[in-house]
């Protein structure tokens, strides 16, 4: 249990730092960039090696690949829901919200894959922890001009402990799981991850940094799947 903790808090903290540094200071964008391209290289191979192919080992094709599409589909749609409800004005709130709607499943997963491996589950610690530091960066950015700097700090504190709750109670329940629901769990959380990388981080980074973050991108790659070898 106490591994579980330090894997969750290896995924908040980092979250938690990303919107302190938005709220007090302006990163430049190549950094943001670069920081963004890694996380989406390391997400997919978290993806390809840690999430689905497990899945798709213990439950084939259409269990994994259709609950794949579904966690797609969800975190889309609920993503979509924020933008209309919220507006361009609390885009601060979006991305927020949207560090749970994916945060959710990827730390659900982690933690399932740490009751199996704590190989697998550095990989994706290291996926989802840089992720997270863009997504908070630009969050808590967002939010300067609507909130106090302390409420701010509060709600983004909240959700980082929210998610270190995650990874601890996916790791307590894993063993009274299926074996099939943490296949369809890994594999949901791959679909969400997917649709994080292509809805935001990606097209964000290439925006801020241009063509060389493709570089960061498979540096990103490299790095989390040696860590997985």
């Amino acid at each position: 249990m106490l591994t579980a903790l330090w894997y969750g808090l290896g995924t908040a903290v980092p979250l938690f730092i990303g919107a302190v540094i938005g709220l007090r200071y302006d990163l430049p964008r190549p950094v943001l960039a670069a920081l963004m391209a890694f996380g989406a290289g390391a997400m997919v191979a978290a993806v390809s090696t840690e999430l689905f192919a497990p899945a798709f080992a213990d439950q084939g094709l259409w269990a994994a690949g259709g609950t794949l599409l579904l966690g797609a589909v969800v975190y889309v749609g609920a993503d979509h829901l924020v933008e209309n409800k919220l507006g361009p004005a609390a885009l601060g709130w979006a991305l927020m919200l949207g560090a749970l709607l994916d945060g959710i499943p990827e730390n659900a997963a982690l933690g399932t894959t740490l009751a199996e491996s704590s190989a697998g589950g550095l990989v994706l610690l290291v996926a989802v922890a840089v992720g997270n530091v863009p997504e908070a960066v630009a969050g808590a950015a967002s939010m300067r001009a609507t909130f106090p700097h302390r409420r701010a700090l509060a709600i983004w504190g909240a959700t980082a402990v929210l998610l270190v709750l995650v990874v601890i109670a996916a790791t307590a329940y894993a063993d009274s799981l299926p074996p099939a629901g943490i296949s369809l769990i890994q594999a949901f959380a791959g679909g969400a991850t997917i649709a994080v990388m292509s809805d935001s981080l990606m097209p964000e980074a290439y925006r801020e940094g241009g063509w060389w973050v493709g570089i960061s991108t498979a540096l990103g790659f490299l790095v989390a799947f040696a860590l997985g070898g």
